[in-house]
């Protein structure tokens, strides 16, 4: 029986790119998807962000504005397919899986009807709208570079203009018309979610946060065409509630990865969810939690122990790439967001700091966004961080210790 697809469910801004990059070197034996749940989050008739949704010759340029969370899978699968006998490897940012700001979830209009296996179909009951879009992934080039991943790319230019006024929706495509699962925090059904591995990568809001925010101010947005920082774009609350969804359907854990301990016993006494029916009844994928900034400190130890936790072979040789075929690969993968990965492209390997990274204290944090975003800036990224904390501390107890 073929393993699972890996999904590594990640929030922006988490070093995951460079982390993919480990597991793009190994093309023989896996196949890497780049972020590909962004084309219907964004551009689609389903789409739950409202960033480009004054901008339809935006969502048109992009090749996307036909996706939808079916075609995705759809491609998924046929990845699989045309390279069988590798193991999908999926990197993507979990909220494009959840509607924005919290809002209750129902299931994509796309997905009323979902495969329980390869052949067979089941319906769910839910009353999808009309038109909800095409059965095909869309191509062309976005206004920000970014192109589908179908194969067939297209030469196009377009306008650094994309985000401008997006904020001013008109007729949101959320929430859908459909029905809920309950407890599925996500427009995905439990059907589908569980026929991934899934695993997490997370890194502190201190860092992640104005990383982000960078890339929506000049002059970066000229090139990610994101044109303002949307705090609804963190990730971890998403990152939370669903990492909480998966546990309590026994879809992870109780064991976590490098550790004696299990999760059960971890929250005994500090709150959250116990998987539902019996104690041991349903075991799911060992909890597979990465802190990026321990990532970056202890890099083969990190990647050998998430190698064994996913079952991929493990080789030092994983964290060079510094060779032409490499970074060819990595730039066609990686254009599809413009802007938003040079520094992964631009990399040779993945090599510890040569020097641990001091701390901070709140004060020089706020010193130091202030000096490099100015006081509005440096205020946004202050409630932002605060707000995200206490999730980002609560997914950091489950992360693997080398």
């Amino acid at each position: 029986m073929a393993q699972k697809p890996i999904f590594v469910a990640t929030h922006p801004r988490a070093c995951s790119t460079a982390f993919e990059r480990v597991f793009m070197t190994q093309r023989e034996t896996i196949q890497c998807i780049h972020e590909p749940f962004g084309d219907a989050f964004y551009y689609g008739p389903e789409r739950l962000s409202d960033r480009y949704e004054a901008d339809e010759q935006g969502r048109l340029d992009s090749g996307f504005s036909e996706s939808t969370y079916q075609t995705i899978l759809e491609r998924i699968e046929r990845e699989g397919r045309e390279n069988e006998g590798k193991r999908i490897f999926i990197k993507d940012i979990l909220h494009y899986l959840l509607p924005p700001n919290g809002k209750p979830a129902s299931i994509a209009p796309s997905l009323h009807r979902i495969k329980r296996g390869v052949g067979t179909e089941t319906v769910v009951d839910s009353e999808p709208p009309a038109a909800v879009g095409s059965s095909s992934i869309g191509d062309g080039t976005a206004a920000n570079g970014h192109h589908s991943g179908d194969g067939e790319e297209k030469e196009e230019g377009g306008s650094g203009e994309a985000c401008k006024g997006a904020r001013a929706r008109k007729a949101p495509t959320y929430p859908y018309s459909t029905a809920p699962e309950p407890g599925n925090p996500t427009v995905m059904p439990k059907e589908i979610l569980q026929g991934f591995h899934f695993a997490f990568l997370i890194r502190d809001p201190h860092y992640s946060v104005p990383s982000y925010y960078r890339c929506t101010i000049p002059p970066l947005d000229a090139v990610t065409g994101f044109s303002y920082y949307d705090p609804a774009e963190a990730g971890y609350d998403e990152m939370r509630r669903f990492f909480e969804f998966l546990r309590r359907e026994g879809l992870i854990g109780p064991h976590i990865a490098t550790r004696e301990q299990d999760a059960d016993d971890l929250l005994a006494n500090g709150g959250g969810h116990k998987p539902v029916g019996k104690p041991g009844a349903r075991v799911g994928a060992e909890i597979c939690v990465v802190d990026a900034d321990e990532m970056l400190d202890s890099p083969a130890a990190t990647m050998e122990a998430f190698c064994r936790s996913v079952g991929v072979p493990y080789t030092s040789e994983m964290l060079s790439w510094d060779n032409q075929a490499d970074h060819e690969h990595a730039r066609e993968a990686f254009e599809k967001w413009n802007g938003f990965h040079n520094d992964a492209i631009e990399s040779k390997g993945l090599t510890a700091r040569k020097h641990p990274r001091a701390p901070k204290t709140e004060a020089e944090f706020d010193a130091e966004w202030r000096e490099k975003y100015g006081e509005e800036g440096a205020a946004l990224i202050r409630k932002t961080v605060d707000a995200n904390m206490a999730d980002y501390l609560f997914l950091k107890q489950f992360a693997m210790k080398v």
